[in-house]
């Protein structure tokens, strides 16, 4: 009877098999997926309790999916069974095939065990063949792998009392290994999926946080109340600007599109390039001078950062530039005021010794060898040499290099040149500030103060030490050059000067003194103020009287 009735058997568990499959491929989410697989066993199979145990991410299984019994289902869902122990079983027993057949004469050794099991109830076994209640049966689900061999274990199917009281014969071995075959399939389908969709869901909540980040971005980018710019970094672009705001147009007085052609370093002011290089190439800050569309230049603070891709390194430079020109128009008054007359606008008395100490050393020339280059180092004043400002027409001098300065011989004119350091005092000055006030004498000393300004090269320097005193510091002079500037300088002096309405003169009295190393600045202005006081004696007292 039974072999007679094995065809249809077959055909209708294959039917119910081809059901519960279909099944499986329509499960949304993991959890669907697992308790169909559970509920398939029930429903396809033949069994009256299933059980999925899943691989957690920690080796150990967990109670997934129960499937007969909801009493059952409600103890021991979610228990877990360390892998251990897991192990252990799928070791002991009758190996049918990839199925694993633990018979109640062995099982009693598990009984101990951590893995979550529901005991069931039933008469003992009559027949050879027939289910005891203590029978284990379990199909280890393993996820896919190539060339036929198993893989990665993802879980096991555990199940219990046949409807039909009996152990599964080689038909119903066989259905049962195909369908935990199908259903490792579906469950790594179901976990590619779940994972996918939090993937998906994780990308859209950082590509939302990113389209925020570029929004925010955008904003204080565009609506800065300062300048910013996205400058190129690198390669033959390197520092083209790619993106300016409304504020740097503004303050340059630029459309985008127009800065959009140029650098910062076509924009910085010849003087302050290398500033720009030095610091702000790859980042940094620096206070120079960009070129406005009408020509001038306004004093900025700029500041640089780069921005860098994972993959590509360093690519742009971002960066912010600060109107400062106001506070450096403050700054470089208060600085000019510290160094210059308020009267004349000419170098003062600390500014004249000031450069006059930067071309100076401590040792003469004479008790300098050849072999003592770090001893000049050590005088030298690079740092104020190389200043354009503190220059007097000679070239600047290098750290490890000191030119001396030397002076013309007394006697003879041997072709020397010099620093001459002319002492300049007014004569009859007194005189004009007794009879027509100080605002007259005011009016006097500026007008000496531009003469003698218009008279010098570009490079000397012309300072007022008070009163109606001047120096003149005139480097690359010999003695009859140095002569021949103190005669033009007064004789530009003695020209009438118009001061409060009326028409008045001064004489002018200079003593030449020449600076060289060995000197202190107040030793060589005192040499020249002895030598003006020689000079102004030695001449006719109405030459040096005002008119």
């Amino acid at each position: 009877m039974e072999t007679e009735s094995e065809p249809y058997v077959r055909l209708a568990t294959l039917r119910q098999l081809h059901q519960v499959m279909a099944d499986l491929n329509t499960a949304r989410s993991l959890a669907d997926t697992l308790q169909t697989v559970a509920d398939g066993v029930v429903t396809g199979l033949g069994y009256e309790l299933a059980c999925v145990n899943l691989v957690r991410p920690d080796g150990d299984l967990v109670v997934a999916a129960f499937a007969g019994d909801p009493a059952a289902e409600a103890l021991i869902t979610g228990r877990v069974g360390s892998r251990a122990s897991w192990e252990r079983r799928l070791s002991m027993g009758e190996h049918w095939g990839d199925l694993v057949f633990i018979p109640h004469t062995e099982g009693w050794v598990l009984d101990d065990d951590d893995v979550p099991q529901w005991h069931t109830d039933g008469p003992e076994p009559r027949f050879e063949g027939e289910w005891h209640p203590a029978d284990r049966l379990f199909a280890p689900m393993y996820a896919p792998a190539s060339h036929g061999s198993p893989g990665e274990l993802i879980g096991v199917l555990s199940v219990d009392r046949p409807r039909n009281g009996r152990r599964p014969g080689a038909w119903g071995r066989e259905a049962l290994q195909v369908y935990a075959f199908q259903a490792a399939i579906a469950i790594s389908n179901a976990r590619l999926r779940a994972n996918m969709q939090r993937a998906l869901v994780r990308l859209e909540r950082e590509q939302q946080a990113l389209r925020a980040s570029e929004e925010s971005f955008r904003q204080a980018f565009e609506y800065a109340p300062s300048g910013m710019a996205i400058a190129e970094m690198g390669g033959d672009q390197h520092g083209r600007i790619l993106r300016t705001n409304d504020a740097l147009c503004r303050l340059l007085g630029r459309p985008a599109s127009a800065l959009r052609r140029y650098s910062f370093a076509d924009l910085v002011h010849p003087e302050d390039v290398g500033t720009l290089l030095r610091t702000c190439g790859s980042g940094g800050r620096a206070e120079l001078r960009l070129a406005r569309r009408d020509g001038s230049y306004v004093w900025v603070s700029l500041r640089s950062s780069v921005v860098a891709d994972a993959a590509d390194g360093p690519r742009f430079l971002l960066t912010h530039v600060e109107d400062i020109e106001d506070r450096k128009r403050r700054e470089l008054h208060l600085a000019h005021r510290a160094s210059h007359d308020s009267l004349t606008g000419l170098a003062n008395s600390a500014e004249l010794r000031a450069r006059l100490s930067a071309r100076l050393c401590r040792r003469p020339q004479h008790e300098q060898g050849d072999d003592q280059p770090l001893a000049d180092a050590a005088y030298g004043h690079p740092a104020l040499d190389a200043d354009p400002d503190f220059g007097f027409g000679m070239p600047p001098q290098q750290c490890d290099h000191h030119v001396h300065a030397v002076a013309p011989q007394d006697d003879r004119d041997d072709g020397t040149k010099g620093l001459a350091v002319l002492f300049c005092d007014l004569d009859g000055f007194k005189s004009i500030n007794d009879r027509f006030g100080h605002n007259a004498g005011d009016a006097v000393l500026i007008e000496v103060a531009r003469r003698l300004s218009n008279g010098v090269r570009e490079g000397d320097t012309v300072a007022r030490l008070g009163g109606d005193e001047f120096v003149i510091l005139a480097d690359g002079l010999g003695r009859a050059d140095a002569q021949d500037l103190a005669v033009r300088l007064r004789n530009e002096i003695i020209q009438p000067i118009r001061a409060e309405g009326r028409a008045v003169r001064v004489g002018a009295s200079f003593g030449i003194g020449w600076a060289h190393c060995g000197m202190t600045a107040d030793e060589v202005l005192k040499s020249a103020d002895e030598r003006m006081y020689i000079e102004k004696r030695s001449r006719p007292k109405q030459h040096r009287r005002a008119g």
